[in-house]
């Protein structure tokens, strides 16, 4: 097994409150890895701590044996953020978020060259957002959005992709949609680390599940994470009353 983010004892604080607490983590290349955990666990902080966003305390990150800002500068990671982190308003196109994940391919003049225009029309089609590509980025459907940035990780060629809650406030179909998608990348041999609540999608969508609580609790098949005793762990005893949004 290739391992494509090695995560190794890795700890943030943000002044008194202690969000990753020794993390270890090894996430394996062409598998989708689901991650779950209430609000407050650490999911977004491990991603940002990925994608070297976030200087941890101790502890370190590697990417294919690299540091976090060598796989961006090579664009070999891509990131689909929350919803609330993405200012929708911003004048940008769906085709231009798109054509974002080609920077990395393109030097410091950022000129697309054919090889990005036919990557981001591939892209936007894989996604189904091909009708879509001239609108404003914030007047797309919740999913529509989501898929916009998947096509962006996908136009990017990027070899690791993190998703944090694809599939909060989205439609079915574009849920459906989104699994495929990751799915199909997986098979690609491309890497899928995924955070979400939604744990009746996670035996279709991942390979393998990882439970966090500021460290990590469990790492391995989807069924033995989903046990009852091992979802108490993470999110208390609500779960076993059959909160799903936990």
């Amino acid at each position: 097994m290739t391992v494509a983010i090695s995560v190794d004892d890795l700890a943030v604080r943000y002044g008194e409150v202690v969000a990753l607490d020794g993390v270890d983590l090894q996430v394996p290349s062409g598998r989708v890895t689901g991650l779950i955990g209430m609000n407050g666990s650490g999911k977004s902080t491990l991603f940002k701590s990925i994608m070297g966003m976030v200087r941890p305390d101790h502890g370190r990150v590697l990417l294919d044996g690299g540091s976090p800002a060598l796989a961006r500068k090579h664009g070999l990671i891509g990131y689909v953020p929350q919803s609330e982190d993405v200012d929708w308003s911003f004048p940008v196109s769906v085709h231009d978020v798109v054509m974002m994940g080609r920077y990395a391919h393109q030097g410091i003049t950022r000129r697309p060259r054919a090889a990005d225009r036919e990557a981001v029309a591939e892209a936007l089609e894989r996604v189904e957002l091909t009708g879509f590509a001239d609108r404003q980025i914030g007047q797309l459907s919740g999913g529509q959005r989501k898929r916009a940035f998947v096509a962006r990780g996908i136009a990017q060629g990027a070899g690791i992709m993190l998703l944090d809650e694809p599939f909060a406030g989205v439609d079915k179909r574009s849920e459906a949609t989104i699994v495929r998608l990751l799915r199909e990348l997986a098979d690609d041999g491309r890497t899928i680390l995924v955070s979400t609540h939604d744990l009746h999608a996670l035996p279709q969508l991942a390979d393998e599940a990882v439970l966090l609580l500021h460290r990590v609790l469990f790492h391995g098949s989807v069924a033995e994470a989903l046990t009852p005793e091992r979802l108490a762990l993470a999110f208390g005893l609500d779960v076993l009353g059959g909160g799903d949004d936990a």
